[in-house]
Formats: C-alpha cells, sequence, structure tokens
C-alpha cells in the first residue's frame, strides 16, 4: 500500500539520514573548506527518501479524478523555480490562495534533483545582465537562507584553471566579468598558488573563487515546498495538466464562473478553479505555452549530461571545485571536477541529445520527443555549426577513456580505472529558429482572455538553482504586474 507524506515528514526523513554523518555546516562567513570502467556504473546511497518497505515518500497530495477548491493562482510545475515562485508569491500576498500542481509523484525530480549541486558565483555573464545579478543576489540570498534553514552547505571554493597559453586571455577577462559582477572575492593565481590549493592540479594560471560552494538543491526545493505549505499553500503531485482554458460558466454569469474563470484539466480527469495561472515547466515549458495560444518557440530541446564519479580511494585528488576555461567557438562549458554533499565527487558532464525530455538512460527514447527535436530547424542549425563537436561528446560518452583524456588536462594522476559511470541529467535548453542557444529570460501569457490571465516562465536558464530566490523575486514581480494582484 502507498503511503503519502508531507513535506515536512520528507524533509525530517532526509535529515534524519544526514544525523551522524561527517558533513561541515558553515554560516555567511569568509571561511572556506578544502574538499565518475566500461562496464561498471556507479550507485549511489538512497537519499531520495524511500524505505525498506518500498513505501512511496512525497511532498505533495495525489490528485484523484475529481475538482479541487478554487484558488487565486496556480503554479504549474514543482521544481525549483516554480517553488521558489510559489513561496515569494505567498510571503508577498497572505491574503491570496495558492496552489501548486506537479505532474509527478514528488516534488523536485527532474531538472532540480539532478544537477551539480554547485552555488556558482556569478563570474560568467555579461556584466549588468539579468543573468548576473540574479546569480550574483541568488548566492548571496541562498547562503544567507542555508544558514537560517539549517541545510548543510560547503563553501569549498572553485578554481578555473587555464592549461594552455592561448586560455590566459580569456581567463583574465573572466576576471573582470566577475569583478564587474561584484562577485566576491576573486583572484587571479599562478601555478605554485594551484598547487597549494589542489595539489594534483596542473595549470598556468587560474581564477580562485572562494564564494562558489555546493548543496543538495533538491534538499533546498524541498524547503521552499515547506515554507510554502506553512504559509497555507498546497501542494498537488500527479497533476500532468493537460489543458487550460476559460470556464464557459463564466460567460453564464455564475458566481464561481465569474470569480475564478480558469479551468485547469489534468490527464487523470481532475480540475482547478483559478483567477490566474503560472506554468514553470522546464522540460515542457514550450507545450505549456502553447496551450494558451503562444508561439512554440523557443523550442525546448532536451541535452543529456552523463557524469563519471571518481572511486572514494581516489578522492583525494580533487578539493574543490575546477572547471575549465570556457570556449567561445562549444555552445557548453566543459567537463569539470565537482565534490558532491554525499562525499562522491563527480567529473563532467559532457552533452548529448536526449531522445526523451526526461530521458536519463542512453536508450531513453519518446517518439514525440525525438521527433520535435529532429525536426526543428533550431537544432538543425546549431548541429551543423558544432558537427565536430557533437561526434566528439557522443564518442565520449561512450569511451570513458576519451572523456578521462579531457581531465587529464588538469589532474595528470587520474586513470580511466580511478572513475566509474555515474549519474545523468538532463538540460532544457531553450532554442530559437537559428540555431542560438536562448540565454537569457523569456515570459509569454497568449492570446485573448486566457492569454491575459496566464503567465509563462519558458526559460530560466542555468544557474537557475543558485538565482532561485532571486528568480522568485522576479517573478512575483512580475505576476504582480501583469495580474494587478
Amino acid at each position: 500500500m502507498r503511503r503519502r507524506f508531507t513535506v515536512s515528514q520528507v524533509l525530517d526523513h532526509i535529515f534524519g539520514e544526514n544525523e551522524g554523518e561527517d558533513t561541515e555546516q558553515h554560516s555567511d562567513s569568509d571561511e572556506q573548506v578544502s574538499e565518475e570502467e566500461d562496464n561498471v556504473e556507479y550507485h549511489p546511497e538512497d537519499t531520495d527518501t524511500s524505505d525498506e518497505s518500498d513505501e512511496e515518500v512525497t511532498g505533495a497530495e495525489a490528485a484523484p479524478a475529481e475538482r479541487f477548491n478554487s484558488y487565486d493562482v496556480a503554479i504549474i510545475g514543482g521544481g525549483i523555480v516554480g517553488l521558489a515562485s510559489a513561496r515569494e508569491l505567498s510571503l508577498r500576498h497572505s491574503n491570496l490562495s495558492f496552489i501548486i500542481l506537479e505532474k509527478e509523484n514528488e516534488l523536485a525530480l527532474h531538472q532540480s534533483g539532478h544537477n551539480s549541486g554547485v552555488i556558482h558565483s556569478g563570474i560568467y555573464y555579461t556584466p549588468g545582465s539579468l543573468k548576473a545579478r540574479l546569480c550574483v543576489r541568488g548566492a548571496d540570498l541562498s547562503y544567507k537562507y542555508f544558514d537560517k534553514k539549517g541545510i548543510p552547505y560547503k563553501r569549498c571554493g572553485k578554481l578555473i584553471v587555464a592549461v594552455e597559453q592561448e586560455e590566459i586571455p580569456r581567463l583574465k577577462a573572466l576576471y573582470e566579468k566577475g569583478i564587474k559582477n561584484n562577485v566576491r572575492d576573486l583572484r587571479l593565481i599562478d601555478s605554485k598558488e594551484i598547487r597549494e590549493r589542489e595539489p594534483y592540479c596542473r595549470g598556468l594560471m587560474a581564477l580562485d573563487s572562494p564564494y562558489t560552494g555546493i548543496v543538495d538543491w533538491r534538499l533546498a526545493a524541498l524547503t521552499y515546498a515547506k515554507d510554502f505549505q506553512e504559509m497555507g499553500g498546497k501542494v498537488v503531485s500527479e497533476f500532468e495538466a493537460i489543458n487550460i482554458k476559460i470556464s464557459a460558466e463564466s460567460c453564464e454569469g455564475s458566481e464561481e464562473g465569474m470569480k475564478y474563470p480558469i479551468i485547469i484539466k489534468s490527464s487523470q480527469g481532475a480540475e482547478v478553479r483559478c483567477r490566474y495561472v503560472l506554468t514553470c515547466g522546464g522540460l515542457y515549458s514550450d507545450r505549456l505555452s502553447q496551450i494558451s495560444g503562444c508561439s512554440p518557440e523557443p523550442r525546448i530541446v532536451p541535452f543529456r549530461g552523463d557524469y563519471l564519479v571518481l572511486k572514494p580511494e581516489k578522492h583525494y585528488l580533487v578539493k574543490g571545485n575546477i572547471y575549465p576555461v570556457p570556449d567561445p567557438k562549444f555552445p557548453f562549458l566543459g567537463v569539470h571536477f565537482t565534490p558532491r554533499m554525499d562525499g562522491s565527487i563527480w567529473l563532467g558532464p559532457n552533452a548529448v541529445l536526449a531522445f526523451k525530455r526526461e530521458g536519463y538512460q542512453l536508450y531513453d527514447f519518446n517518439l514525440r520527443d525525438f521527433a520535435d527535436a529532429l525536426s526543428f530547424r533550431g537544432l538543425q542549425k546549431l548541429v551543423y555549426r558544432n558537427i565536430t563537436y557533437g561526434i566528439g561528446e557522443m564518442y565520449r560518452s561512450l569511451i570513458i577513456s576519451a572523456q578521462v583524456k579531457l581531465l587529464q588536462k588538469y589532474i595528470p594522476e587520474l586513470s580511466s580505472s580511478d572513475v566509474l559511470r555515474g549519474p545523468s541529467g538532463v538540460r532544457a535548453q531553450a532554442l530559437d529558429r537559428n540555431g542560438n542557444l536562448v540565454d537569457d529570460f523569456v515570459f509569454d501569457g497568449g492570446a485573448g482572455e486566457l492569454g491575459s490571465r496566464v503567465l509563462h516562465v519558458r526559460n530560466a536558464p542555468s544557474p537557475a538553482a543558485t538565482s532561485s530566490l532571486a528568480i522568485g523575486e522576479m517573478i512575483a514581480e512580475e505576476v504582480q504586474k501583469r495580474f494587478e494582484l
């Protein structure tokens, strides 16, 4: 028999599992902490709160095939952006009623629960841009929030390492960006100082970012959900929204139809009435947007990132985050070394087209998702411009030694026998019709009366987890402005 739990019980369960672990928790200070064979797979400890009786733990109430009560605002999508936005809206509008609708049986299962766990500091982004401002503010808000809520994290820092002379000008340009973005405590260090920070790392010069940290972002997202529920918000799981429409009753003048004119219908026949809708659909944000008459673009194309993990006996090779200098010729960042809160160390990821929007395994396949991606002119143009890079990424996803060869540029002592196949994540990459990565936030509504009552978050680009509390503030402002709450 399936048992269901509240978000509070889920969090109590998670924190209970963490008791006694050698995990140091930090306050918001300047203290720093030093800290994946072809046929073998890594299986991390089960931290998703399942118990031996296989009873399912969720942070929400399951949706029966019936109509729920009516609400002022419905938030579709229980990932970290949707949860942060719902929390912020509840803080600002305690007189209104809110409901979160999540299609899975638990919250924050996809991008929010399949990421590197890094707390970014805001180095990479154009000075003055929205991404830069949200990341810097988001990191500050996150550290303060973790301290307040007792969420474990480690400020283990990050080195962005130049291993070739041609990378040094780009590294210095990153430093200038970071300074203009007000990233804390940035400095350029030489090869000797690299060795002092990371004894097994080799490089000519590095950008040292001690403010970068790591955290379990799913735990953070579930804590947002707990806050939301404690303020009276309702969370419903197993509610896959397939239709959003204006009730015909509103035209007939019924009291409920006039006050709550929108009906959201699930794939199982459940219905929710509301005044306004906010969608934060992640990998399905484009399809949700089309329900209210929005353009199909930008299109979401799923890219899978496969990690390797370092064997426990080789953990001494890596203390903190080690990143490459980004190459502007390629669309994605490249492989890096990332310590995790559970003590493991992830290496990667690559970036290959996923054949399913939530396909975390090589052979996961969905015909509609695959056809949508391949038929999109924007993806065709992106592939054409990066064909050599793409073939290389596919090769390295199959051959561990090829992936390790890239990693050896930074830690020469690393060998293929030191790593195992690890987990994967899928990134919701928004593309325009010209094959350009959409690197900014995209909001949309739609047409007619329905469009005036809906706000779609069509793109919340990386680092959305780090920026989530700041993104929540921005979305709450947008909701308030559009809907005149």
